[in-house]
């Protein structure tokens, strides 16, 4: 059985949830799913000080004591995870920004690896497709394998062309994540998705130590000395490319490190 939790950064349950609702069932149609809508504004969440102490000593040193790692204890329990807001003034509602800002040190030390990710975003009329672009490239960021999300246009009062419309979008968009869900492999990366991983490895290894978290996590991991966040076969060109990445980023770091202060 997979399971499936859908974080979602509406109070109402009209347009948002109900698209949630929809793809959740679809998704219970097409195998063996264990489904759980989450609604944020359920859940008490701090406002993010900019205090730093998440990336620099460990996310236990945040001054906030709220449900930030209940939601996280979900995601890490999850086989996929989805990520649905309402276009609020083109980006996404105030609660969903708030959980992810108390996500930003995963950005750091993404952990989500294995774990399959999408977005659906509702709106009245324009400026949806770009906060579903973001909200799949936090997703990356974080370490999910993301399936590009869907935006859902929702104009009151809906026709029944508009409804069908939508529900169709929803049945294809279930598909999409249903089949990447259930699969086993983990990806070969992209040579972007390669490149951040590579220089910002290198960076760490050469300019922070053991004083600081991020070091220490990537250190931990193995990551200074693996090809990828994860074990995978890298074919001779990204192999090379890699190396490539490596000595440019150790490059710039001996470079900031020469320059005058």
């Amino acid at each position: 059985m997979k399971r499936v939790t859908a974080f979602v950064g509406s109070a109402r349950k009209k347009h948002t949830y109900n698209a949630v609702r929809k793809f959740m069932d679809h998704l219970q149609s097409l195998g063996d799913v264990e489904c759980e809508i989450v609604a944020l504004s359920d859940y008490q969440l701090g406002t993010c000080r900019g205090c730093k102490l998440c990336f620099e000593k460990g996310e236990e040193f945040c001054p906030l004591k709220d449900d930030r790692d209940v939601l996280i204890k979900k995601m890490m329990a999850s086989d996929g995870v989805v990520f649905a807001s309402p276009n609020y003034a083109f980006q996404v509602s105030a609660i969903m920004k708030i959980f992810l800002d108390r996500l930003a040190f995963i950005c750091h030390r993404p952990r989500f690896f294995g774990k399959t990710f999408t977005s659906i975003v509702t709106q009245g009329i324009c400026g949806g497709n770009k906060i579903v672009r973001y909200l799949d490239w936090v997703g990356k960021v974080l370490g999910f394998n993301t399936v590009k999300g869907s935006c859902l246009t929702a104009l009151e009062p809906m026709t029944e062309t508009e409804k069908l419309k939508i529900d169709r979008a929803i049945a294809r968009h279930s598909k999409r994540f249903y089949k990447r869900l259930i699969k086993l492999d983990y990806p070969v990366p992209t040579l972007f998705k390669l490149m951040g991983f590579r220089m910002a490895r290198t960076s760490m290894r050469l300019e922070l130590d053991d004083t600081n978290c991020d070091y220490r996590y990537y250190k931990d991991k193995g990551w200074f000395e693996s090809d990828y966040y994860y074990p995978v076969r890298l074919g001779v060109l990204k192999k090379a490319v890699g190396n490539l990445f490596d000595w440019v980023q150790a490059r710039k770091a001996r470079n900031r490190k020469a320059l005058p202060l």
